[in-house]
């Protein structure tokens, strides 16, 4: 994927490509990683390795970048349409 390729927002099917989402989405709203880490008190290296597509990163510390991010995962059915 180039670095200039923008990801959709909505269905995801990698780590990898909820991490670059949420980097660009990061990036989009100018907040800087060491920002990101200060006000969810997260290391930066945990949201560096989960941008990159490292499975291995805690749920619950993901969720809580997402939402510092004002972002929000939904789980729905397999083809469900959704609003």
């Amino acid at each position: 994927m180039s670095k200039e390729e923008k990801i959709p927002y909505g269905k995801i099917e990698s780590v990898s490509e909820m991490g670059a989402l949420v980097r660009q989405h990061r990036k989009s709203q100018k907040v800087r990683i060491e920002d990101l880490s200060d006000m969810a008190m997260m290391s930066a290296r945990l949201i560096g390795e989960f941008e990159r597509g490292k499975e291995t990163c805690q749920v619950g510390k993901v969720l809580q970048m997402i939402k510092f991010l004002g972002l929000e995962i939904r789980i729905v059915p397999r083809g469900a349409k959704v609003d």
